[in-house]
């Protein structure tokens, strides 16, 4: 297999904070842009190998480590810590992200995928810069003002653990994240996974998103966005039966918007970790292209 080149770039955010971030391709025809939005407690650089068969098509992929995580955290002390700009921060360097994308890319469309806190971001970024992408990928999220109700009612309990109560007796803490016990053992060791977010964080990304569940809101999404949701539906983000998730894609279907979806069963949290992610991915990889003119 031709090894994957890989160009690690840093821009600055519009309050001039330092963002890491990855551009990845293959030798190939380049045909469409797909931007990552990591989640909680993990960073960009886990998702090089996941999508590495949608690099072989000729999908150019960029990702950046959101503020308080991965290499765009100044220490490690700082896991977990968005800053004084807060959770509306990640949303902004997103869109930076893509005219960036946009202009080393002139004429490709652009995906814009986002996993689990990513994920919210990405819905926050649908209602304030939905011109600039071409398709939107919603991966293990919810309904936040739903999801809210389920984690610690101690701002200082790490909102992580609240998540494996279905996967006891649980061999970890992080159970809920894929049935791949490598997967899950590879996210314990890695020393920039398995943090939350600070309380101050935390509450900053309630603030921000509970008003993009308005009506009035997603009628700000661009109607002719395509958007793909997938999840597994024993993942505990989605709520019961993924119940959470449901009121959001109803929620950008009465918006009008062009809605598909997948869920899987059995799967958790993590679905491009899970041990059907050649399917998830090659899922994905045909929502992708059926947004490619």
């Amino acid at each position: 297999m031709v090894e994957i080149t890989e160009h690690a770039f840093h821009f600055r955010g519009a309050d001039g904070h330092n963002v890491a971030a990855w551009r990845w391709s293959k030798p190939v025809p380049p045909r469409v842009v797909l931007q990552v939005a990591h989640g909680m407690g993990e960073h960009a650089l886990r998702y090089k190998p996941k999508l590495e068969t949608l690099m072989d098509a000729g999908v150019v992929v960029y990702a950046n480590d959101h503020r308080g995580h991965g290499a765009t955290a100044p220490t490690p002390a700082q896991y977990g810590d968005f800053g004084e700009s807060g959770f509306p921060a990640l949303a902004s360097d997103m869109s930076l992200l893509t005219v960036q994308a946009r202009k080393e890319n002139p004429g490709l469309p652009i995906v814009l995928l986002g996993h689990s806190m990513g994920s919210f971001a990405a819905q926050l970024y649908a209602v304030e810069h939905s011109d600039l992408i071409d398709g939107l990928v919603i991966s293990g999220s919810s309904a936040l003002d739903l999801v809210i109700t389920v984690l610690p009612a101690d701002p200082d309990a790490p909102a992580l653990d609240a998540f494996n109560g279905a996967f006891q007796p649980a061999r970890t803490p992080f159970d809920w994240l894929s049935r791949d016990n490598a997967e899950v053992d590879a996210y314990i060791a890695d020393p920039m996974c398995g943090f939350s977010v600070t309380p101050a964080s935390m509450q900053s990304m309630v603030v921000a998103l509970l008003p993009t569940a308005t009506p009035e809101a997603v009628a700000k999404i661009r109607k002719d966005l395509p958007v793909y949701f997938f999840s597994g539906d024993k993942d505990p983000v989605g709520g019961p039966a993924l119940s959470f998730l449901a009121v959001l894609v109803e929620r950008y279907k009465a918006r009008g918007l062009k809605v598909s979806s997948d869920f899987y069963k059995d799967g958790r949290h993590e679905m491009l970790n899970e041990t059907n992610r050649a399917e998830v991915v090659a899922n994905l990889g045909r929502f992708i292209e059926s947004v490619i003119p």
